[in-house]
């Protein structure tokens, strides 16, 4: 079951990412021969209207082949890639990407708007050598107010709590139907976030109770928080590549692969379908980003020559075409090589060193 849904991620992502430039491509009039998810061996196909459309036996990846994009086939033909302008061109190939990163915040939007699963504020759990219980917190106690501010929810709970710099707050207690106030002392810890930086935040001791609700927001409401999810994903995506690039953060425990995206799939699919939806946007941004850096073969390495090409007025020649596409496939699948074998000790690691011990 597991491999299904992961499977059926996958195929989300591509198809998407695919149909972009599909539609691009019939939109300013160049034929598209081939549109196939997945590669290897052939497990269906069917031709409609000039486009073969295929189902390959391994499921990672898929493309779309259009006629005359690669100048060694170029005949001159009005409908093939290459007799398009800069501009033509470069609506086919950002429109995959673009269209990743449009499905991401419309699953996102969705989530907001039928409504999605929280923590109450009810406490599950005490710390040892924290403020709550010193002063006397227990178990299914219920925080009702953190200095005269109501909070219905265990993430505005701690979004207050996190950024207090008081020593101390009063909290609102609901124990056996009775509301009592107590004071409890705020301990400061330094943690590392997972962009590597260190920060200060100040900590109650507290866990949350097996206890959920759902929270559900209108139309236009959940618009503007999906606006700002995505925006706020992209921003801590880019920030995290750049301190990957000035070293600042670790390449090996930041990427993840296809062993790794399906051990969190698969932990997703047992959450609920809401943390399915999560992770299939969080991944169609993921990959809208990832296909629009300046590399050779992805859709940001295209946009950049495109660009090189409005500049000095002519596309690269056969012979660099094929150079830049063989040093594209090389950094492509070193990449593909590590980050493998990377989940693959990430995965198996502990199992493999127990085999040998």
């Amino acid at each position: 079951m597991s491999l299904l849904i992961f499977l059926l991620v996958l195929g989300i992502l591509i198809i998407v990412h695919e149909f972009g430039h599909f539609i691009a491509a019939k939109k300013v009039g160049v034929k598209v021969e081939k549109f196939s998810l997945g590669f290897g061996p052939r497990l269906l196909k069917k031709k409609v209207n000039h486009t073969e459309y295929t189902i390959n036996a391994i499921p990672l990846g898929g493309y779309v082949k259009l006629a005359g994009d690669n100048l060694e086939e170029y005949k001159g033909k009005s409908d093939e890639y290459f007799s398009k302008s800069p501009g033509k061109r470069f609506q086919i190939v950002f429109f995959g990407p673009m269209l990743n990163y449009v499905m991401g915040f419309l699953v996102l939007w969705s989530i907001f708007f039928i409504g999605y699963p929280t923590f109450t504020t009810k406490i599950g759990g005490l710390l040892e050598d924290y403020g709550a219980k010193a002063a006397g917190l227990q178990i299914e106690d219920r925080i009702l107010a953190v200095d005269g501010q109501e909070v219905y929810y265990w993430e505005d709970l701690q979004e207050i709590i996190l950024n207090k710099k008081s020593e101390s707050v009063k909290l609102s207690i609901l124990r056996d139907n009775q509301e009592f106030s107590l004071d409890v002392v705020i301990k400061e810890k330094e943690f590392q976030d997972p962009l590597g930086t260190k920060l200060s935040v100040g900590l109650l001791g507290i866990e949350p109770f097996d206890e959920f609700v759902s929270i559900r927001h209108g139309f236009f409401e959940s618009f503007l928080l999906a606006v700002n999810k995505t925006w706020a994903f992209t921003e801590i995506t880019y920030r995290s590549l750049w301190r990957m690039i000035t070293g600042k953060l670790s390449f090996k425990d930041s990427v993840a692969g296809p062993l790794r995206i399906f051990k969190i799939t698969s932990d997703a699919a047992n959450m609920g379908i809401i943390a399915l939806m999560h992770l299939i946007a969080i991944l169609n941004i993921s990959l809208a980003i990832f296909n629009l850096l300046p590399i050779p073969v992805l859709d940001g390495g295209h946009i950049l020559f495109l660009a090189i090409e409005r500049l000095r007025g002519k596309a690269l020649g056969i012979k660099a075409e094929r150079i830049v596409t063989q040093i594209g496939m090389t950094v492509i699948l070193s990449l593909i090589i590590f980050v493998t074998y990377n989940d693959f000790v990430n995965v198996f690691g502990d199992k493999i060193s127990g085999f040998f011990n």
